[in-house]
């Protein structure tokens, strides 16, 4: 479900917890949660790619270890006034920033190894570049959410060491997903339960002193946020790479396989541009603007890659105007790539990608260049002696696309005449190709400067098959009585049959239950709601019954307290929720099932444990009404988020509507909060 663009996360000014949203796609259900059944991956099975993760996760370690000397040797150098102490220090540090230089260059190579997530197909195809999974050290809730049990909710904590349980094999075991629908599904639950936890546990008005410490995902460099934001911005990205590994192991050999590939990158490009639309001011490279608007085009750009093999593969016959499509899809391949190469070098970009990726970018755009001034060459010389009839297209249908194939006229006769004379064809078909092997041997100059793209095989292959059969058609083509000058044929002009689609996530995929749904429904018994300790209240019933007004679901509410009556003699006031009677927990009870127990109460009468609200901010009491109506989800979510508090959980940068909702007024009192279905009606016992 997309969020608007205009809800912008600051993660880096403030240590509260996330922002309030509501994830109505997470159904509250009665009882307790049974735990996930989704597992990671073993950290320590030697699979090329866990090999490869278990490095990574090592030299962000000592990268940790390095950043925080050179922290401690920076401050002294600027305390100290001692000269001595100072050069030593100097000393110091030069030696801890060769360290810190190395370990980067290592990750930087590890980062590059794209053949770890490749497909083991024997398919020539040019590799994709995946993107390796931020690394994370253990956090422990425990006890922060223990001690706020205790004093927010008044409960013992000890009632709830299951939960917490549950909760921490969960975090530990979304850090190594599966590289499968299985690995995104458990990246999915727990950046849904992090919404629960967020509601549960992190009020604005406090911090709960936990810490997240994520890595970035291409420098290493540690980032440390007390903001339940930046683990949820994290796991995020995490979802947008482990796409971009399961786009990149697809067998590309059969349509399939390549339409597997383009649901995965554009499901990438998604979570990122998610991310880019919806946090600002991320402490980490990996998860700034500008980063995240690279990684968006790099996916758009292997999606269009993606389908010019799929046009390739499926073409179902080899003619001219099939040909002249390949071209102009092959064009629109390297335009993608050029522009993805524009961005790779943007200031605060161009120093942070590893350098095997900007030369892979520019090795495909050469590549795929080439390419289409091949099928340029193809579509013009070996189809000008077939007739267009046996070709099964007319002469209008052929010249219309070729009038349109160019992005600027070649020079020599109109090409309605180089359509109908082959030599024209053959002379406007070689120049094409003598393009198009100089694009290739472009391409093999940027490949062979990169150590690393020299090291892969497969794309030495590519390049050196489709360099040589340019060739080996030039020389076809080349006669000996050409003694001209070949003009120089213009670019084809790009064009696609399909356009790449961003695809947001869908976090509806993965339903989950509230972990600590025990507390009670989050519409009343949450972090941000306040209200005093349980009271016990023994009402005895008399000539009149109870003397009291009870509505709404979960939990019920005293909607009234008849003067005089029993109610009010015992000390039960008008606004108390009813938490449990006799000893029965009562916060997830229907009006009947209240309304059944009260009925049912011994001669000696009943017991009930109510909770009185003090306070209620205004998102609490909107996410109420919201609740309450839960017919149409997406329409709830939206009233929700148009009508959003300014005293948010952290600074949102908002675009002013004209046509946004207005707040929901403050609470005077308790009535003013809605109940279950609010078909019940107020009932007198």
């Amino acid at each position: 479900m997309e969020e608007p663009a205009t809800r912008q996360l600051d993660m880096s000014l403030s240590d509260a917890a996330s922002d309030d949203e509501l994830p109505l796609h997470l159904p509250l259900e009665e009882g307790r949660g049974s735990g996930s059944v989704r597992k990671g991956c073993d950290p320590f099975a030697q699979t090329q790619r866990s090999k490869l993760q278990h490095r990574r996760a090592r030299i962000n370690q000592q990268i940790n270890k390095e950043m925080r000397m050179r922290a401690g040797a920076e401050n002294l150098f600027r305390a100290t006034t001692n000269n001595k102490v100072k050069e030593t220090v100097a000393l110091e540090l030069s030696f801890v920033n060769s360290n810190l230089q190395l370990l980067k260059e290592e990750l930087d190579e590890l980062n590059s190894n794209m053949e770890a997530y490749q497909t083991e197909s024997e398919a020539v195809n040019v590799p994709m570049i995946p993107l390796g999974l931020k690394e994370t050290k253990d956090v422990d809730f425990t006890l922060s959410i223990q001690d706020f049990i205790c004093e927010h909710y008044g409960e013992d904590s000890s009632l709830y060491n299951q939960e917490m349980k549950e909760l921490m094999e969960l975090r530990q075991a979304m850090r190594t997903p599966s590289r499968d629908q299985a690995g995104l599904e458990l990246l999915m639950e727990y950046y849904n339960q992090l919404f629960y936890l967020d509601q549960r546990f992190f009020p604005a008005h406090r911090n709960l002193g936990v810490h997240f410490h994520w890595y970035d995902s291409l420098t290493g460099v540690p980032s440390v946020q007390r903001a339940l934001a930046f683990e949820k911005g994290s796991v995020l990205f995490n979802i947008g790479a482990l796409y971009t590994q399961i786009g990149a192991r697809q067998d590309r050999s059969a349509p399939s396989g390549i339409e597997r590939a383009i649901e995965a990158f554009q499901r990438a490009a998604g979570a990122f541009n998610y991310l880019k639309d919806n946090f600002s001011n991320a402490p980490s490279l990996d998860m700034s603007a500008p980063s995240l608007c690279m990684l968006v085009r790099l996916m758009v750009a292997q999606v269009q890659e993606c389908v010019l093999e799929c046009v390739t593969l499926t073409e179902p016959d080899v003619n001219f105007t099939s040909q002249l499509r390949l071209a102009q899809e092959a064009a629109r391949v390297s335009d993608v790539y050029a522009l993805v190469q524009q961005t790779m070098a943007q200031p605060l970009v161009k120093d942070y990608v590893p350098f095997s990726w900007v030369s892979m970018v520019q090795v495909k755009s050469e590549h795929f260049r080439a390419l289409s001034h091949y099928y340029a060459a193809t579509a013009l010389c070996d189809h000008s002696a077939q007739s267009p009839a046996k070709e099964h297209e007319s002469d209008e249908e052929a010249e219309k696309a070729f009038l349109h194939f160019h992005v600027s006229a070649p020079a020599g006769p109109p090409l309605s005449q180089v359509l109908r004379d082959p030599e024209e064809r053959r002379k406007l078909g070689k120049a094409h190709l003598r393009r198009a092997v100089i694009r290739h041997e472009e391409a093999m100059r940027v490949h062979s400067l990169c150590k690393i793209l020299r090291k892969m095989d497969i794309l030495q292959d590519v390049l050196s098959l489709t360099h040589k059969r340019s060739l080996d058609k030039y020389s076809e083509l080349d006669r000996e009585d050409d003694f001209d000058e070949i003009a120089d044929a213009p670019d084809v002009q790009s064009q696609t049959h399909q356009k790449p689609d961003i695809t947001p996530p869908n976090f509806s995929t993965v339903q989950v239950t509230d972990i600590f749904q025990q507390l009670g429904p989050l519409s009343v018994f949450c972090a941000r709601a306040r209200w005093g300790p349980v009271r016990v209240i023994c009402l005895q019933r008399g000539e009149g019954g109870l003397g009291l007004t009870l509505r709404g679901d979960s939990p019920v509410l005293v909607a009234g307290v008849v003067p005089g009556g029993c109610a009010a003699e015992a000390g039960l006031r008008e606004g108390d929720y009813i938490v449990a009677v006799d000893g029965q927990n009562c916060k997830w009870a229907k009006h009947s099932e209240v309304v059944h127990m009260l009925k049912s109460c011994s001669e000696r009468g009943v017991e009930l444990s109510v909770v009185t609200l003090h306070s209620h901010d205004t998102q609490v009491e909107r996410r109420s009404v919201m609740l309450s109506h839960s017919g149409d989800k997406e329409n709830v979510r939206q009233r929700l988020l148009s009508g959003q508090s300014s005293a948010s959980l952290l600074n949102w940068n908002r675009k002013k509507k004209s046509d946004r909702g207005e707040v929901a007024k403050r609470l005077g009192s308790t009535f003013s909060l809605s109940f279950g279905s609010l078909r019940d009606t107020e009932s007198m016992y």
